[in-house]
């Protein structure tokens, strides 16, 4: 059974319960600035856990000190869907933990 895309207003709606995310064309992103470069790489490290759980995976960027996140869902012909809402809560619920701001 396919993911159904999300409506423009669903998408906005979505997005203001998560400070920081914004659309970015078909996809929702954030970039989370951490203390440290090893910081980043734990960070990252718990996301790529929490995708494997959700079996839903994000485009993930490590810099020095920032990790980039953006994500759509393929199954649904690169549209947002609940899904990626989902991914972007379990990220920001980890977010504090790793000092992510």
């Amino acid at each position: 059974m396919p993911t159904e895309p999300l409506s423009q207003k669903e998408i906005e709606d979505r997005l203001r319960e998560l400070p920081g995310w914004s659309q970015e064309g078909d996809r929702i992103a954030r970039t989370y600035r951490l203390g440290t470069h090893f910081a980043a790489t734990a960070m990252v490290v718990h996301v790529a856990q929490i995708q494997e759980e959700l079996n839903h995976h994000s485009d993930l960027t490590l810099g020095y000190n920032t990790i980039g996140l953006t994500v759509n869902t393929h199954d649904a012909g690169g549209a947002i869907t609940e899904k990626d809402f989902t991914l972007a809560a379990r990220v920001e619920e980890i977010a504090p933990s790793h000092g992510a701001g």
